[in-house]
């Protein structure tokens, strides 16, 4: 069934029959008024039972960030709600970093000396079914989603190294260099605008904190960053 965030008349079909609707942002909207809050306000009226959103750490407090105006459109509205709060994903490795790491043998970033708890994406899906699966012990919850450690870049190439069986380095990025890098790179300018944004927030401690919740959601430990790397392996080969 199609839905388009930016027709409310597929909104009705697209969730005929439904009982539980997963909620993500897409990138390219930032308008959530007039796209996600009414898709919510539609799953109210179809009467569906719980919504899991996934959202982003620090949403609840950060104003700035749409996904806010989302949690506050499920806090103020009636259907019942899980949200999810990830950190920073680790999956940035297989997909931002990708290239440089595979071509380069390096990490190039403009995050200084930051300490990251990387969050497995992996695990975040098992953290919303666990949510599907029980609606009732997690209804009107927010979780902030972390992995279990922080670990700095460098020490993220040195797995890597260690896993890839070559070296690969850390390369600090200044802010002009990395803004050139993604400009080479061909991406769209608010891709690199968020990407750097994100990139400075981690100098400032922006994913820094380890946050028991993932484990506890799970009924184990959250995925390390060497396990995700190793697993990962295929992704950053010639």
């Amino acid at each position: 069934m199609r839905l388009d965030f930016y027709d409310p008349s597929t909104f009705g079909p697209a969730l005929d029959g439904c009982d539980a609707m997963f909620l993500l942002r897409p990138p390219a909207i930032s308008k959530v008024k007039s796209t996600l809050n009414l898709l919510v306000d539609e799953a109210a009226r179809r009467g569906v039972r719980h919504v899991v959103f996934l959202s982003v750490e620090g949403a609840d407090t950060n104003r700035v960030v749409p996904h806010h105006k989302v949690e506050v459109h499920l806090l103020a509205g009636t259907v019942p709600w899980t949200i999810l709060r990830p950190g920073f994903f680790a999956q940035n490795l297989t997909d931002a970093y990708r290239l440089d790491i595979r071509d380069d043998d390096r990490i190039y970033v403009p995050a200084g000396d930051a300490e990251v708890a990387f969050v497995d994406a992996a695990d975040i899906g098992e953290a919303a079914a666990t949510a599907f699966a029980d609606p009732a012990t997690h209804r009107a919850k927010g979780y902030t989603l972390t992995g279990p450690a922080t670990v700095t870049f460098p020490e993220v190439a040195s797995m890597l190294s260690e896993t890839l069986g070559r070296s690969i380095r850390y390369e600090p990025a200044s802010l002009v260099g990395y803004l050139r890098h993604l400009h080479r790179r061909q991406l769209p300018l608010a891709q690199i605008a968020v990407q750097t944004v994100l990139h400075v927030g981690l100098r400032r401690g922006a994913s820094a904190s380890v946050d028991p919740a993932l484990p506890e959601l799970l009924g184990r430990p959250a995925g390390t960053m060497a396990a995700f790397i190793e697993r990962e392996r295929s992704t950053w080969l010639p």
